[in-house]
């Protein structure tokens, strides 16, 4: 491990030092605030580094996981009240579920069947995450807080009472049934509700409709109407100097140079800006409610939420490492990498930290200042938390517009723009009426609008299901052309020239050739409409059928069935092993091919024939 310690010191500085003001911003993002980024980044980055399967790997909080993260941090303070301390036990409990889940995926070896994910829904997906950090900015940015806009929280201030009388009914409940009695308590409790307690509930009934892509847009002409220009300038000139500082040099990251130049001026010059909330300073303590205040019920609706952060975790970091093999020229092992990542995002629950993935910025920067082994990710971790302890009074000082412009660039780049310039180029495979559309623009579509603007998890979740379905359909299709499954008049095979043809009107030969699945009963169930009355057998060779679907089961079932009730005799010629295991299952043999009805070839099915069948000449 220390054979590179040099290269290994330089890289894990330099992405130490990369990884700062994004750590902060994605905790601020979040709706934890900056400690918490600042946290995921130290832990995450120290133990997926120490215990993961890709050497230069550099691991923290990234615009993926963060995105998923809101919806979870939001939807549970939401049903805690707006009360953040309230609500955390069980936002790190889902997190700490989610790094779990990590784990066993490894344990399992599910991390080498990550990269069959539909890139389609991918791209959708991180599309997806760009506009929402783009939009969800756009406040900040502006300096424009819904809280803290009186008329607007004044709007809410009627819903605010309901609620509380609504938690108060609750509560009364929750002690007894309820009664008269309790319902005229509760009424006067709600009666007696402060104007600050009032104003309390209507501040976070305002801060959570404005939340979103789609809040934004509801508050979006407030917020325009009510710019703070101070806070506006702060956001672009960090936005300038992280787009114009890459073209002097890159030898310095942009980002860290736009974050101490306008934290300087804005406190160098005692402008009145809005700062970031407090980092708390001190060695992060361990939160043990996750343990005493543990309710089973209130993470229950966020396990589905849970496994979605596992597994985009798991993506996220497994694209990193096949970007780091390409640069290293190695082969990280999926499986440790994600035992190591579920290990991270573990502990970084445990301490107050939002979860992350392997980072590919952080860790081309690694690599390219030296980093080899496994010793610059964990020094990364330990540099950030010499800052936490040494700098954390200083770092809160940093303007929140400044954050904003960072995560501005961040979902600029996060945005899948190769996917994007695919589409006109993509092959239009689907025929909706009269137009031809392609699949994978869809799909990419669907998962991209729906993440912006209803539920992330909901989206992913039906892209593949889309992406499943289109691929059945492509493959059902592809296997049906290259499937013979033929009507009555096809070619004989060589071994049936000889067939007498004073037989041919009485014995009809099918031949099926590749397997006879979803995608191709609807040729096979032809079968008994073409047979004439004449015909009192049919041959069907099945030596070319490898596999039969359930599908293909049933249709298979439903003609011999209506071939039994005209008085036909059906015989099968080499019924492979597959095929004769699953019609053994649901008894088509024997009940509907008795056993001296199956052939293990032609010649001795013919001989059967000549010997049994009448000849109608």
């Amino acid at each position: 491990m220390f054979k590179h310690i040099k290269g290994d010191i330089f890289g894990g500085i330099t992405a130490g030092i990369v990884a700062l003001p994004l750590a902060l911003a994605f905790g601020v993002s979040s709706g934890l605030g900056p400690s918490a980024g600042l946290y995921g980044a130290i832990f995450i980055g120290f133990f997926a580094a120490l215990f993961g399967g890709t050497n230069t790997q550099i691991s923290g909080p990234t615009a993926p996981m963060t995105a998923v993260s809101m919806i979870v941090i939001a939807g549970i303070i939401a049903t805690n009240d707006g009360d953040v301390s309230k609500a955390l036990p069980a936002i790190l409990t889902v997190f700490l579920l989610a790094g779990i889940m990590q784990i066993g995926l490894g344990i399992l070896g599910l991390g080498t069947y990550i990269k069959y994910i539909p890139y389609p829904v991918v791209s959708g997906f991180m599309t997806a995450i760009g506009v929402i950090i783009l939009i969800t900015q756009i406040l900040p940015t502006v300096g424009y807080y819904p809280k803290e806009d009186v008329e607007y929280v004044s709007t809410f201030k009627e819903s605010a009472k309901e609620k509380i009388l609504e938690n108060i009914l609750k509560e009364e409940q929750g002690k007894s049934v309820l009664t008269l009695k309790n319902f005229e308590e509760a009424i006067n409790k709600g009666e007696k509700t402060t104007q600050a307690e009032i104003l309390k509930e209507a501040q976070t009934l305002a801060a959570n409709n404005a939340s979103g892509v789609l809040g934004t847009f509801k508050v979006l002409g407030r917020a325009f109407k009510n710019i703070n220009w101070l806070e506006l300038i702060l956001a672009f000139g960090t936005i300038i100097i992280i787009y114009g500082f890459k073209r002097i040099t890159t030898a310095v990251p942009s980002t860290l140079v736009a974050l101490l130049v306008m934290s300087g001026i804005a406190y160098g010059f005692q402008l009145n800006y809005r700062p970031i909330e407090e980092i708390p300073s001190g060695l992060p303590i361990p939160n043990l409610e996750i343990i005493t205040a543990f309710d089973i019920s209130s993470i229950t609706p966020y396990i589905f939420t849970a496994l979605t952060l596992a597994l985009l975790g798991a993506i996220d970091s497994l694209l990193t490492s096949v970007i780091a093999d390409n640069m290293t020229q190695t082969k990280h092992k999926p499986n440790k990498e994600l035992i190591g990542q579920g290990l991270g995002n573990s502990i970084a629950a445990i301490f107050g930290g939002i979860p992350g993935a392997g980072a590919t910025i952080r860790t081309v920067v690694n690599i390219k200042s030296g980093g080899k082994t496994k010793l610059s990710g964990m020094i990364a971790g330990v540099l950030l938390l010499v800052v936490l302890l040494a700098l954390g009074p200083i770092a809160s000082k940093i303007p929140a517009a400044v954050l904003a412009g960072i995560l501005i660039t961040v979902g600029i780049g996060v945005m899948d723009y190769k996917g994007l310039k695919a589409i006109p180029y993509l092959p239009k495979d689907i025929k909706i009426g009269p137009l031809k559309l392609s699949s994978e623009v869809i799909i990419m579509l669907v998962v991209m609008v729906l993440s912006s603007i209803w539920n992330l998890v909901y989206a992913v979740g039906i892209g593949l299901v889309l992406a499943s379905l289109t691929f059945m359909k492509k493959i059902g299709d592809l296997t049906a052309k290259n499937s013979d499954v033929k009507p009555l008049a096809e070619e004989a095979w060589p071994d049936e020239n000889e067939f007498p043809k004073n037989l041919k009107e009485e014995v009809f030969i099918k031949h099926i050739k590749g397997p006879l699945f979803f995608g191709s009963t609807s040729e096979f169930q032809q079968l008994a409409e073409q047979i004439p009355n004449s015909g009192s057998t049919i041959i069907i060779r099945l030596g070319r059928m490898p596999y039969i679907d359930q599908s293909g089961l049933y249709a298979m079932e439903d003609v011999l069935h209506d071939l039994k009730s005209q008085n036909k005799t059906v015989l099968f010629v080499k019924v492979l092993d597959q095929p004769k295991y699953m019609m053994e299952r649901i008894d088509i043999i024997p009940d509907l091919i008795p056993k001296e009805h199956i052939f293990e070839d032609f010649d001795t099915c013919l001989s059967w024939v000549l010997t049994n069948v009448k000849d109608v000449v």
